[in-house]
Formats: C-alpha cells, structure tokens, sequence
C-alpha cells in the first residue's frame, strides 16, 4: 500500500519561517517597518468563531467513552482510541515497557492472530499508527466506510482478547524492534539531550525523570509476566477513550460499538500518579560532547502541565521568545548581532508538568561564553519586559492558525478525532479546545508576563552540547536511576484486587471464533472537480474547492528544481530559498515575518529535483492579504547583501549538520555516485550543495538564477481551499497576473549526461562510535517518472515498500536488526531511482546487507522465498498482489480528505501530464494488474542489478563483517572529514 501520488525523493522543504543564520558577530540594528494597509489582518475571534467540531458522546456499560463526529466530506472513518496509560504509570525496573506494550499491540490477537496491519492494510486504512507518550497510549487508523466493522472489530480485539496470541517469540522479537528504535534515536545529532533534559530536571523516582523509550537493561528485563499484568492493569475499556470522527452518526455508532466492544468487562481503575513540578535547589550546569555541527547551548526549567492554567501562557512565551520567525531571540541574536546561527524556545507540556527550552546554536568559531552570556540577557530582558501586545497577537494567531488547519483532518495525529480525545482525556471535556482557543485569543501580554517570570525566575538547568567524540551514550539512559544522582524511590508497582477477577471474566468472555469482518465495497474516490483559467500574463491557473476548513491553500510552482544548478554551482538554489525568505522590497526580513505572523499565513519555499515552488496556507478571512504577501515574496525579494551573509553561515552550517547525520551522509555519498556528476541529478540529493559553492555565490547569481527560472512562463498556480474560481480571479490577478517575464533568456535542463554502468559495491563509510549503521543501496532504472508506474510499484509493495514487505517483515519483525526498512522509487521527469534504506544495530550490518540482497534476488528469479509463514514459488504471490492492489484502490479516498492532499494530486497531475481523472481511475488500474504483469514489470527493470551499497556505520566493527559478502569494498571517511 503506497501513497497514491509520486513524491520526488529529491524533496526538501525550505521553509521562509525557518531559523535564520547570521554571518558576522554585529551589524547595523534592522528598523522594523510596518505592514502595509493592504496586509491588514482580520481580528482573531473572526479567525477562531467558526471552528467548531460538533459531536456526540455516549458510554457503555463497561465505561468505554465514545465521542462521534459526523463528517461526510470524504466516505471514510477515522478511529482513534486513547487509553490513560504512559511512561509514567511505570514502576521501577520497567521503563519502556508501555512502548513496548504498545508494539506488542500491533502483533496479532486472540481472533485475529497475524500483524494488525494486514487486515487493515487490505481495506486500505490511511493514518494508521499508535504511540506512547508520558500520559497516555494511543493507536489510530481511517478507514473507508465499509470498512469500519472490521477496525472496531480489531480495536476491540486486542482490547479484550490479547494475551492467548502474545508469546515469548513475540516479546522478544519486539524488544529488539524497540532497542533498535532506541539506538536509531540515540544515533542523531543532539539525539541524547532528551536524557539530560529528563534525567536533571525530574528526581530520580519521579514519573518524568525516565523516557518514553527507557533504558536497554529495563527492556530486556521485561517478561511475558510483565507484558499479562500491563495489559490487565491498564488496558481495559474503562481506561479507553474512543473516538470516531467522519462518515458516520451516532446511531450507527451506538449500534457498531456496542456490538464490538460491550461485552468486554470493565478494568481495574488507574491509580493516579503523583507528578508534583519540581524545583532545582541551585542552579545546574553540565557540558557535554556530541557529533554536531555547532555547539549548542540550552537553558531549560520544569513548568506546569496541562493541570494548571499557566501552561498556556507559557506555550505563549516559547513562541514570542522563539517560536516565530520573528521571534525575540531570532531578532536579537541572529539577525540581530548575529552571534547564534539558530535560536528557538518552547513549552513543552504534558498532562502534570513539562519543560520550557530555550536553546542558541553558536556562531562557529565564536566563543560560547559570548553567546551564552548574550542568551541570558535577552531571557533576563524578556522576564522583566515580558511580550508586547503585538507580539503575543502574532503569536496566538500562529498557534490558532495552526490548531485550525489541522482540524480538516478527521484522525492521524492532529485532526479532529484526536482534538476530541486529547479534551476528554486530560480536561475531562471533549469541548476543551474551543476553551482553549478562545483563552489564547483574550490572553494579555500581563498575564503572560507575570506567569513566565514566576516560572522563570527558578534555578536553570544549563547543558551545552560542544562538536566532538560523544561522551555519553544512550544505551545505558533512560531509566529511573542515573549514575551519581539523588536516589528517590520510584512509584510503587501496586496489585490491585480486581487483577486476577478481571482477567478470569476477560477469559470467559472470549468469544470462539470470531471472524473478522468482510472489507467492503471499494470506495469510489470523488476527486474535486479541477477548473481552470489562464490570468492576463498567461499564468495557468488550477483550482479545486474544499470548504471543510476556513483556509486557502496557494501553491506556485516553476520548471526549475535542484536540476536547475549549475553543475559547477550546486547549492545556488538553496541559497537563493533561504534568502528570498529575508524580506521583499517593501519589507525587511523582520517585518516580512510579522507580517505573516499577524495574518496566520504559513508561507515558504521548497524545491524538489524538478520543481521550485513557494507555497501559502492562509485563513479565509485574510486571504486577499496574504495573497498579496506572496506575490511579494515570489516576484520581488530583496536578496539583500547584509541578509545574504548572514544566511550564507546558516546554509554552511546546514551542510555541516548534514555532514555529522548518517542518514544524511549516506544520500550525499550515494545519489551522486549514482547519477555522475555531470547529470542534473547527480547532486547531494538536499540541494543544500558543497561549501566551497556557498562560500563563494554572489547577489549577481543568486538574482540572474532567479530571473532565469523563477518567470510567470515557467509558472502554475494551484489553488484549494474554501473559495470559488470567481472569489479568486480578481486577487490572482493583482497579485500574479500583472507580472511580465525579465529580459532574460530563459535556459532548459541537460538530461543528455549519460549515467554511469553501475556495478555492485559496497561504500564504507567511517562514522566512529556509531550505534546503528545506516544502510542505503540503489540504482538507476531505465524508466520516468512521467511513465506508468503502477506496476513497478506494486511490486515495490510487496518487496519493501510497507510494513508487511518482504524487506521489512525480515529485517524488523522476524530478525529483530532494524526499526524499519524500506524500497521505494524517486519519481523526477528524467531517470528514475530504485533505493532501499535500512537503518540496523552495528553487529548485524553484514547480515543485513546479506538479507537484503538474498531478498531481492529471490523476488526476481522466481525461485521462491519464506515469507515468514509461506514460501512462494513466484516473484509475487496471490496472496501478496491481492493484499497490494486491495489496499491501494480502498485507500484513496483517505489519501485525498485534506484540501493539502489535493493540492499535491492537482499539481502531480500537471506535473506528469495526467488526464484530470487520474485518480478517480486509478483503483480499476490497481485491481486489474496480474502476477504476471507484475513479476514481468519487476523483472524487465532489473531492480537488483548493480546494487550500489552505501553503508555509514564504525568501520572498526563493520568492516570484519563485510569479508563474507563477496562484493568490493571502498573505504571513506565521513564527507568534509
């Protein structure tokens, strides 16, 4: 099951909010200006009114709370079930183990026994996921209409029937899936902060003093003892919330509900956990060492959660200090004296407490001391002044703008069904983000002021993360106790007298047999309709109305693309994104960002392989402003010298980040050994390009690239959103039709490079000290992206291309190595690109290559393979096609329920000349294909052939491995180094 429009794998989003860098340690001070009255934002009640998400509520007599939204844009439900359990809730000696459970979920229950994804992978369910927080555990999925019978059925399976599938092979296979997510984390730059956020300000024994992924000594302590008595204790239905949000009503739901869930018997209660926010008795001060670009430096204090009312004005005070583009500290210290290259804040809540984060990124090669005594000052002058009125109203409208532009979607993580929950569950009312919107809009910079500077004014926990051998790992973190810390006794593990009865009545109410429901009719997808017009300059205008949301959706895209770099200037692109987001001509770069502050617009700029774009989600009442800020931002930047050496340190840093990531790395070695660097796509794959580039693009090439692709006869305008083509062609207009092409030539892209014969190989890669190696093989097909790839990508499917592929099922669930693997394609106008990509402990990286390969031989050779419960005789099963074919017709009307979704399929089907019913024909396509077609599609393509292997990982420990492979290998340090 895919998504069911090509994205580029070149993609990358630049966006014009982003952080800036500077370039030099002062500069003149930037005068703001004000907003022109054209950009004259509307109030924000007018933006906050008309959310409303309407529902009805009923519980059963078991204590299961059910909430229903009735939502009849698209022929799908989301189901979204919470229960009140986290890491919190976890006794001594057992931190992760709620993680864990929540993978042990996804195996397989008493009546429906094998993964939870393929049945649900076959009705083609979209947003299918769970996770575990500090609070709570929640697993969610949308799945098409007559579908919903079989997700109820299988939420309440393994609500009231789990532990008779549950097995030690079970537990111990997961276990390994989690540690491998734990490493694959740990192995990030900054990725082991969170352990010295939790560890330092939480005491010992205190339920937030561990993480949510624990410590590897507690993971594998855990047994199938521990895995009966979580499930007993906290997994019944009076510790559920359900929700159910989208093409249904509550009668129907009432009836669905209680015939899937009534009969299984209410839990013992939660005891409730003590989490106090606690106080540092002195200040805290601790420096460690990290694979990171630059040193970065944190000042962090324990807050409140979202038990007390002061977590909101907190949340607002992380915006102003350093959540907005223009936020305090991005003025002060990057743009301003241009001491940081990054600065950010935040308040981070959960249910009883959270953290406030500040953090500064230091100019290399500027003295840390400096930066860190210029982020106390700014913190110290915020605590005195506290935020102007102007500032805290940007930033209650970016935060209400964004609550409303996530509540177009039904489930996943931020749409309606968990909007709901998230109420009912921490509020004890459903209704609770309408409270909360309206106290963020009637908030005072007062009331912000004082509640920060109580919270603020308490000792800091200072860490400061220097570029050098990591000093501290994460395989020993993440649990209870840290070494050298006060030890405090954790939360007793209590037995609660209902156990064993509840467990006795959960066994006899076991129902023999229970088949899982039928998947239903395939949904008709009912893409919008697309109109079109042409504006006076020739602009070709595409627009499709959605009206579920008050928002618009503006997206303007140009024949340009990392592709279009000069071959001797990679990167000039990227450079020229960052600066147009530093102002037009009319504003400079801090009041270019109020500007879209105060009108809740999200405005940047991206570019993939073959594409630039500049993209505009707006609130309907300020749609005529926020159009005109585009327009500004597209046809006139500033590029303005002084802002150009500033974002010239940000994108040399950016690429030194790169550099210190080993998912990065391994794109940067491969996709150019791949392509040949004479071809547009033989390139590192960000765009972000090489330093010596960087260092030296001038203005003058930056503007000339920009007058050369960046033109309205190179340009399209799609547009979604709750509007008409009427509404839109007068703004459209003055915004964009009135735009003539530069005196410029206008210049194409060379695909004529010829691609390099690729042989198989192995590219080692030394990152020292590594917890994981990062795996990524590819090659070069003989196909485009504007050819018909259905096929190829049903059989990407089956291989690697979903959790139940071959690749996947191997490496993570029946091995145990990886946290995921994955195959895909790139999908660019030119030569398209096979790759697989599997991050894997160290210890088994030559196996793991030696799996991947055997995998992928046996798929083309037709000579069998186990797929972990059958062996196949042929490329491609019955049974693996019809799970393929099924899920991808039933799931396109879930792929395409936002305004967003739309927007890309409208512009994929421009893009690669797709007649306008693309989609709507799509799932006949699917269901029609055969084995044959398939195997013969996979097999003319050569998928395996030349595998170029890139693997980034501690070449002392790899590289023994490696011998028995039978391929070359090639040695190198880390790109830079």
């Amino acid at each position: 099951m895919r998504t069911q429009y090509l994205v580029p794998i070149f993609a990358l989003l630049m966006s014009g909010c982003a952080t800036r860098a500077p370039q030099q340690v002062a500069s003149a001070p930037i005068t703001p200006q004000a907003v022109a009255p054209a950009m004259e934002p509307a109030p924000l009640s007018a933006l906050v009114s008309a959310v409303n998400i309407p529902h009805d509520s009923f519980t059963l007599d078991n204590g299961l709370r059910v909430l229903v939204n009735t939502d009849r844009k698209a022929p799908v439900v989301a189901v979204s079930i919470w229960y009140a359990v986290g890491s919190k809730n976890e006794p001594k000696g057992k931190t992760g183990f709620a993680h864990l459970f929540e993978h042990l979920m996804f195996n397989g229950s008493e009546n429906a026994p094998d993964d939870y994804f393929g049945p649900l992978q076959q009705v083609g369910a979209t947003d299918m996921n769970g996770t575990t927080w500090f609070d709570r555990t929640n697993y969610f999925q949308t799945v098409p209409t007559g579908a919903l019978d079989r997700a109820l059925m299988m939420e309440s399976d393994r609500m009231g029937h789990l532990l008779g599938a549950v097995t030690q092979a079970k537990l111990d296979n997961q276990r390994g899936v989690v540690q491998n997510e734990k490493r694959q984390g740990d192995n990030q730059p900054y990725g082991i902060v969170e352990y010295e956020q939790l560890e330092n300000l939480y005491p010992s024994g205190h339920p937030y003093h561990h993480s949510t992924i624990g410590s590897m000594a507690d993971l594998n302590g855990a047994s199938l003892a521990d895995v009966r008595s979580w499930f007993k204790d906290n997994y019944g239905p009076n510790n559920a919330i359900l929700v159910l949000s989208g093409d249904i009503d509550v009668a129907t739901a009432r009836e669905k509900v209680g015939r899937w869930f009534g009969a299984i018997p209410s839990g013992p209660a939660i005891k409730p956990v003590a989490a106090p926010v606690p106080t540092l008795p002195a200040p805290l001060s601790k420096v460690i060492k990290d694979q990171v670009a630059t040193t970065r430096i944190y000042r962090m204090w324990a807050i409140p959660g979202l038990d007390n009312p002061d977590y909101l004005p907190l949340q607002m005070s992380g915006l102003v200090l350093g959540g907005l583009a223009s936020s305090r500290l991005d003025d002060a210290l990057v743009r301003g004296s241009q001491q940081a290259v990054g600065a950010a804040a935040s308040g981070d809540v959960f249910a009883q407490a959270g953290q406030f984060v500040i953090w500064a990124d230091a100019k290399p090669g500027l003295d840390a001391g400096v930066v860190s005594a210029a982020l106390d000052a700014e913190i110290a002058k915020y605590l005195e002044s506290g935020p102007t009125a102007d500032e805290l109203l940007r930033a209650t409208t970016v935060y209400a703008s964004g609550l409303v532009s996530g509540y177009e979607t039904t489930g996943g993580f931020n749409g309606k069904a968990p909007a709901l929950a998230e109420g009912l569950l921490y509020s004890g009312n459903a209704d609770h983000y309408k409270t909360e919107l309206a106290r963020a809009a009637a908030i005072t910079p007062a009331e912000v002021r004082d509640v920060t500077r109580r919270w603020l004014s308490r000792p800091v926990f200072s860490l400061t993360v220097e570029p050098g051998k990591r000093t501290e790992g994460g395989e020993l973190r993440g649990g209870f106790v840290t070494e050298g810390a006060a030890k405090v006794a954790g939360p007793a593990y209590y037995r609660n007298p209902a156990f064993d009865a509840q467990g006795a009545a959960r066994a006899a109410a076991k129902s023999a047999g229970i088949a899982i429901p039928p998947p239903g009719d395939v949904p008709q997808l009912d893409f919008p309709a697309i109109e079109r017009m042409t504006l006076s300059n020739g602009i070709k205008v595409h627009f499709a109305r959605r009206a579920a949301v008050p928002t618009v959706a503006v997206r303007i895209s140009f024949d340009a693309g990392f592709a279009a770099d000069p071959r001797d200037a990679l990167g000039t692109q990227s450079l020229l994104l960052r600066l147009m987001g530093e102002g037009t001509e009319t504003l400079d770069s801090s009041a270019f960002a109020r500007a879209r502050e105060r009108l809740g617009a999200r405005i940047n700029g991206f570019a993939d392989a073959d594409s630039t774009s500049f993209q505009m989600s707006a609130m309907k009442p300020n749609l005529a402003p926020s159009l005109a800020l585009l327009s500004d931002y597209v046809r006139k930047p500033a590029l303005a010298s002084a802002e150009l050496e500033r974002v010239r340190v940000q994108q040399l840093a950016a690429i030194s980040g790169e550099l210190n990531d080993p998912r990065a790395i391994s794109s940067r070695v491969l996709v150019p050994l791949l392509y040949g660097a004479e071809h547009p796509y033989g390139m590192p794959p960000s765009g972000l390009g090489e330093v010596s580039v960087v260092k030296a693009l001038s203005k003058d090439a930056l503007l000339a690239f920009h007058r050369r692709w960046l033109r309205p006869e190179r340009a399209n305008l799609f547009v979604t959103g709750d509007t008409t083509l009427e509404e839109l062609k007068p703004l459209l207009e003055a915004s964009f039709g009135n735009w003539s092409a530069p005196a410029e030539v206008p210049v194409a892209k060379n695909f004529a490079a010829s691609i390099p014969a690729q042989t198989s190989r192995i590219i080692l890669v030394n990152r020292p000290g590594s917890p994981q190696s990062m795996i990524y093989a590819g090659r070069v097909l003989d196909v485009r992206g504007k050819d018909d790839l259905t096929k190829l990508e049903t059989a990407n499917d089956v291989l690697g291309g979903g959790f139940l592929s071959r690749l996947n099922m191997n490496l993570r669930e029946t091995k145990g190595w990886s946290y995921g693997v994955r195959s895909g394609f790139s999908a660019p106008q030119d030569r398209a690109m096979f790759t697989v990509r599997a991050p894997v402990q160290t210890d088994r990286t030559g196996d793991s290559v030696s799996e991947i390969r055997k995998d992928i031989a046996a798929f083309l050779s037709g000579k069998g393979v186990h797929d972990f419960t059958h062996t196949f005789g042929r490329f491609m099963s019955a049974e693996e096609l019809a799970l393929s074919v099924n899920g991808s017709a039933r799931e396109l009307p879930g792929q395409f329920e936002t305004s967003g979704k739309v927007l890309d399929g409208i512009a994929n089907i421009v893009h690669y000349a797709r007649p306008d019913d693309y989609y709507e024909t799509l799932a006949a396509r699917y269901l029609a294909q055969t084995q044959g077609d398939v195997d013969n599609t996979a097999r003319a393509t050569k998928l395996g052939d030349g595998l170029v292997i890139v693997i980034v990982g501690d070449a002392e420990k790899v590289r023994p491995q490696l011998a028995k492979l039978g391929l070359p290998v090639e040695e190198r340090a880390a790109p830079g180094q």
